[in-house]
Order: C-alpha cells, then sequence, then structure tokens
C-alpha cells in the first residue's frame, strides 16, 4: 500500500525533502502524496522516512490500494 498525508498535516515541510522517490509534494491545503511514486520508500530504506519524521503522525498506509511488499519493490524498480 502506498501512503497518504491526511489533512492533520501541518505543512511542516520534513517530509517533502526526505522522499527518495520525489512522491510528497505540496497539495492546495496540506502535503499529499503521489500514490503512483510512493513505494513506503521500499528500495531504499527499511521504513518510510516521512512517517519517521513526521512530528503529527498523519501519515497512514492508504487501505484503498491494495500494494504488497512485492509490489512496491516492483514499483521502485519502475522508477529507477
Amino acid at each position: 500500500m502506498a501512503l497518504l498525508i491526511t489533512s492533520e498535516c501541518i505543512n511542516c515541510d520534513v517530509c517533502e525533502p526526505v522522499c527518495p522517490n520525489d512522491a510528497i509534494f505540496e497539495g492546495s491545503e496540506h502535503y499529499q502524496i503521489k500514490s503512483s511514486r510512493c513505494t513506503e520508500c521500499v528500495g531504499h530504506y527499511d521504513t518510510p522516512q516521512c512517517v519517521e519524521l513526521c512530528p503529527v503522525d498523519c501519515i497512514p498506509r492508504d487501505t484503498s490500494l491494495n500494494e504488497t511488499k512485492q509490489d512496491l519493490l516492483k514499483k521502485f524498480h519502475r522508477l529507477k
């Protein structure tokens, strides 16, 4: 599953620069994640860096996307 940023985001800008896939961008009201680029940092790190650094814990998994770790790894290889 890719991640998503909820409306609880405070626009602190910690997540965007740490995303290795450039999946995070500034939306009209808060930061957002482009699911087609989000691999939950699979292929780069052991844990999603945006989740690790978020001070308000507003980056859950997007349960509407049913991606396995293998799916995320395939996406990582496509993005390289």
